[in-house]
């Protein structure tokens, strides 16, 4: 009888570390973008038994992926390794809420939802109203 192996990453794990990626893809973890994380991972469903202390372990993690040339690549291979394909638009939605959360939308970010948008198969439609949503979400007042 042979055990089978974990995965290293869980579900979750997966969409907390491309939250995180978004928020440090422009070298700046913004205070409002942390908080959206941590809002995400407290009251989300997806995330009810998720063990918050892994936040610190992801976020280690995207950080040690992105000093790497290929870093990027990898995080995507671990992201499509462990999530299932029935939470890639709640990843992207995730990601869309995470980089809009500052009010504002970096180059760096918005190439990042490109990519993850690409890597995980998002329809150009269903991307568009997940990023308006996001967009309505988080107008100012």
């Amino acid at each position: 009888m042979t055990r089978e192996i974990p995965h290293p990453l869980t579900p979750q794990d997966s969409l907390v570390a491309l939250m995180i990626a978004v928020s440090a893809s422009d070298e700046q973890l913004r205070t409002a973008e942390l908080v959206k994380i941590e809002q995400a991972v407290n009251n989300l469903p997806v995330f009810a038994a998720y063990d918050i202390d892994r936040m610190h372990i992801m976020a280690q993690t995207v950080f040690d992926l992105f000093e790497q040339e290929d870093g990027l690549d990898a995080l995507f291979g671990l992201v499509r390794d462990n999530l299932p394909e029935h939470l890639f638009e709640t990843a992207y939605a995730l990601a869309c809420d995470v980089a809009a959360a500052d009010g504002t939308l970096h180059e760096e970010e918005l190439r990042l939802l490109e990519e993850i948008r690409y890597e995980l198969t998002i329809d150009r439609l269903h991307a568009a109203a997940i990023e308006r949503g996001a967009r309505a979400r988080h107008l100012p007042g």
